[in-house]
């Protein structure tokens, strides 16, 4: 290969790599934003995710607190029916 002939397939590449330059360095933006966005996409979904763990345990705390109500009122309940006599099956049978 003779000096002119290098030189003109040097100045194709580099007039190639000039003009596809933009294009090149428009699809790596791309590509960097998109990761970009999946991480601000990923940083929601964890607040998301601790918003709904924060309900979860107002859930679960306002469960365990109605129980416990639940259970007082049973043994307010059993102690109405042993202060007036009733046997605790009696109501039952008498629905049968």
């Amino acid at each position: 290969m003779q000096a002119p002939e290098f030189f003109l397939i040097l100045m194709v590449f580099a007039a190639g790599s000039w003009l596809l330059r933009p294009v090149v360095l428009a699809i790596a933006e791309r590509l960097r934003g998109s990761h970009a966005a999946d991480a601000d996409i990923q940083r929601q979904i964890e607040a998301l995710r601790e918003d709904l763990l924060a309900e979860l345990h107002v859930a679960r705390r306002e469960m365990a607190e109605l129980g416990e109500r639940l259970d007082f009122a049973e043994r307010l309940l059993a102690q109405q029916r042993a202060a007036q006599g009733l046997p605790p099956g009696e109501r039952r049978q008498g629905r049968s």
